[in-house]
């Protein structure tokens, strides 16, 4: 079973091109911390903006700077299931142990749950390592439905979901919905806790890049009992996972990693640079979470 805080990780970039040794530098202050694995090539990290040959060069360098304890999540995610099955077995050829594949969205007004069955059952009957559904409505403007998830939950190489759907009744009645081995994550902080309540395994989330021991303290409170300390924790870094998804998105992430003394630099374009103005807010936004001086 998948358990624990993950780190959907950015991808650093100088010049527009990705900047391998600032990505080590990142891995070797996150080793530090009691993660237990990280994400390449998800949202945060600009899968979009990569090459088919950007992406596998990542898995390479993942692979070589984590540590050998922690696991390794590749995003394959393809609308073509023949796309998504080839990039997933190479991923995993260069140490990736899971893959996290995103809902097809092209075709929204097909995607209901018979499509969501077939693609990620053909999916997962060809690759060689345990697949994750990767349900994020707010980019694909699809969202797996409850029954979906409960058939896919009992394929044999289908090993969980990231819901980064905020709506916990949705979270909350899949978790009720598929067996205990199966793992759900959820996929941002501002839910980690209310998540874990309602029996989530952990969480893959944006904070965790700049926030690593605090999104894992949240989840080590709660598994030992102390809600209310956990709760108090979560409720504090609400605003500053607000600030670094929704309101200013991945140039936000990547200018609060460069305040926390990691590398995150300017987003490839077409995504631009945080102006100075946004830069001071969320400065104020990360001081008040405590989170730098």
């Amino acid at each position: 079973m998948i358990k624990g805080i993950m780190p959907p990780i950015t991808t650093p970039f100088e010049r527009s091109e990705i900047a391998y040794d600032k990505l080590e530098q990142n891995f070797a202050k996150w080793n530090k911390t009691p993660l237990s694995g990280y994400v390449v090539m998800g949202s945060n990290g600009e899968s979009v903006f990569l090459t088919r040959e950007e992406k596998l060069r990542l898995v390479d360098a993942a692979k070589k700077n984590m540590d050998s304890g922690k696991i390794l999540i590749a995003g394959t995610g393809s609308d073509s299931i023949k796309e998504t099955v080839s990039l997933s077995n190479d991923a995993a050829d260069r140490g990736a142990d899971y893959v996290l594949v995103l809902t097809p969205s092209f075709y929204k007004e097909e995607m209901k749950s018979g499509a969501f069955v077939r693609y990620f059952t053909e999916a997962a009957d060809r690759i060689k390592i345990p697949l994750i559904i990767y349900n994020v409505p707010r980019f694909t403007g699809v969202n797996i439905e409850v029954d979906a998830v409960a058939t896919l939950s009992n394929h044999g190489n289908i090993a969980g979901l990231k819901n980064s759907s905020e709506n916990m009744a949705h979270t909350a009645e899949i978790i009720g919905s598929v067996p205990r081995s199966f793992s759900v994550l959820v996929g941002t902080a501002s839910v980690l806790y209310p998540g874990l309540a309602a029996g989530a395994a952990g969480g893959i989330l944006a904070l965790a890049n700049i926030a690593p021991r605090e999104c894992v303290e949240i989840q080590r409170l709660f598994d030992t009992g102390k809600h209310n300390e956990a709760s108090k924790l979560q409720t504090k870094l609400i605003r500053a996972n607000k600030a670094v998804t929704s309101r200013y998105g991945v140039p936000g992430l990547k200018v609060a990693m460069d305040m926390l003394g990691y590398f995150g630099g300017d987003p490839r374009s077409p995504l631009a640079p945080l102006c100075d103005k946004d830069r001071k807010d969320l400065k104020s936004i990360l001081k008040t979470a405590g989170l730098v001086d």
